[in-house]
């Protein structure tokens, strides 16, 4: 699911995107098809693919339906994590935020 959004972010996926097939994906990464089913599944849920009848799950980039509060409060939830590790290895504030920043410019490009 990471992957997926990753690469949705990286444009390296874009709008219309087709993903490999539940058996093809869970072949090639060695996992159990469920575990491929549910990734997509909940993708499905966010809303960052759409299930194509008879073809797979398509790639959908449109701007989320959730408000900018609640998306706020999203990406809190995700970031939060790699702060507080960020913390624990003896980062500054001014040094965390510098990687954020160069991530920042990395992944928009």
């Amino acid at each position: 699911m990471d992957q997926v959004r990753a690469l949705v972010a990286a444009g390296g996926l874009v709008d219309g995107d087709m993903l490999p097939s539940i058996r093809e994906l869970a072949g090639s990464l060695e996992v159990n098809m469920m575990t491929v089913s549910k990734a997509y599944s909940k993708l499905e849920a966010e809303g960052a693919v759409a299930r194509v009848r008879g073809r797979g799950m398509k790639v959908v980039t449109t701007v989320p339906a959730a408000s900018l509060a609640e998306r706020r409060s999203g990406a809190a939830v995700m970031l939060e994590p790699a702060v507080l590790q960020a913390i624990h290895l003896g980062l500054t504030d001014e040094q965390i935020q510098s990687i954020v920043q160069r991530l920042l410019r990395e992944k928009r490009l």
